[in-house]
């Protein structure tokens, strides 16, 4: 079996937070969550990603204690939690529909938390309009109803108004899901920037791989229930567990092989002879999947050489904006190559073209 390097021993942590221990969620039959083991370190960016129905949402709930595990243990700061409601946790919600209230301006949605608490008037004002500077809105908008903000004003109130109950664990329900790409760039630098401001805990859900990229320490990839994998978003994309993470995390190349002679593989799916780099655990593989990155592919002309080259025609091509994405086929299947433009192919070049990686750009999976 593969298996990806741990961190030594002696390496410095921060402490957790958070302990999800043998953690499992049936709802009937139905298994939603099964056994996850996690800590989530105090002061980290910890982003939950995994496709739809993979159980991220109900971890989610069962951290923010609107479910019960139905087995297993959730502890804070090694308090067992799970039977706590949400009201008497250090924690706080921001929800994908952001629940505002939309009779109430930016000012009384924000101090919410503190009027509940008996705050009075001035201390709730002052705190409210010292949380939208952290936030970036202008202080002309405390008195504005919030249904008359933009989205992503409305998304900062939401951020605003968590941050108010000063919580110590901050859980996002997939908060940027419904805003344009442009705002959503903006928003998750902000969301960085609070994060190293605060100090908080924060953890996100979401099913976008970029979201996650950005902003996260670490990332976990939920399949079926369970917790794949969690890493750096550098251990995610570089060195993933198998198949299904590789696949998740960004467009790859992946070629069947099987061991052959001289050192070499053999392709399965792609015609030609291989070499591949030894899987990192050092695991002894008859069969694999050699896993090529887009970027790492590169067009070979007359006397450019790589460890690894094979013969196709490009059938289609996508501008994206300072890169090219371009789809060649070979045999019958596809391969994706994404290039700088000062590497593409220059117009009219003959569409019969040879693509190589160098082994060391790859990586071997057990298949």
């Amino acid at each position: 079996m593969l298996q990806i390097p741990t961190a030594s021993a002696t390496e410095t942590r921060p402490k957790p937070i958070l302990q999800l221990v043998g953690v499992r969620k049936t709802f009937n039959a139905f298994a939603a969550v099964e056994h996850i083991d996690l800590d989530v370190r105090e002061g980290e960016f910890l982003t939950i990603v995994g496709p739809s129905g993979s159980g991220k949402t109900t971890l989610l709930r069962m951290l923010a204690g609107m479910d019960t595990p139905t087995e297993g243990n959730i502890t804070l700061h090694g308090a067992l939690i799970n039977d706590v409601p949400p009201n008497k946790r250090p924690t706080c919600l921001v929800f994908q529909s952001l629940a505002l209230f939309p009779h109430k301006t930016v000012g009384e949605n924000i101090a919410f938390s503190l009027k509940v608490r008996g705050v009075d008037p001035a201390t709730r004002k002052a705190r409210a309009l010292e949380l939208m500077k952290i936030v970036r809105l202008p202080e002309l908008h405390h008195d504005k109803n919030v249904m008359k903000c933009s989205g992503g004003e409305r998304q900062r109130v939401a951020l605003a108004r968590a941050l108010a109950y000063d919580p110590e664990v901050l859980f996002f329900d997939e908060p940027l899901s419904a805003i344009d790409y442009k705002l959503k760039k903006t928003l998750e630098k902000e969301l960085k920037d609070l994060h190293r401001e605060t100090g908080k805990t924060f953890i996100y859900i979401t099913h976008s791989l970029e979201e996650a990229m950005v902003m996260s320490d670490r990332i976990g990839v939920m399949r079926a229930g369970r917790l794949v994998q969690v890493g750096t978003p550098e251990e995610i994309y570089s060195r993933p567990v198998d198949r299904f993470v590789a696949e998740f995390v960004g467009e790859v190349n992946t070629i069947g092989v099987r061991a052959g002679a001289d050192g070499l593989w053999d392709g399965v799916d792609v015609a030609g002879r291989f070499k591949v780099r030894p899987p990192e655990s050092g695991a002894v593989l008859d069969k694999a999947f050699v896993v090529v990155r887009p970027e790492f592919m590169r067009f070979l002309g007359d006397g450019e050489s790589a460890d690894n080259r094979v013969e196709g025609i490009v059938y289609n091509e996508y501008a994206l904006g300072s890169r090219i994405q371009y789809q060649v086929r070979v045999g019958d299947k596809v391969m994706v190559l994404e290039l700088s433009r000062a590497r593409a192919l220059p117009p009219g070049a003959d569409r019969h073209v040879a693509i190589g990686w160098d082994a060391a750009d790859a990586f071997t999976l057990a298949s």
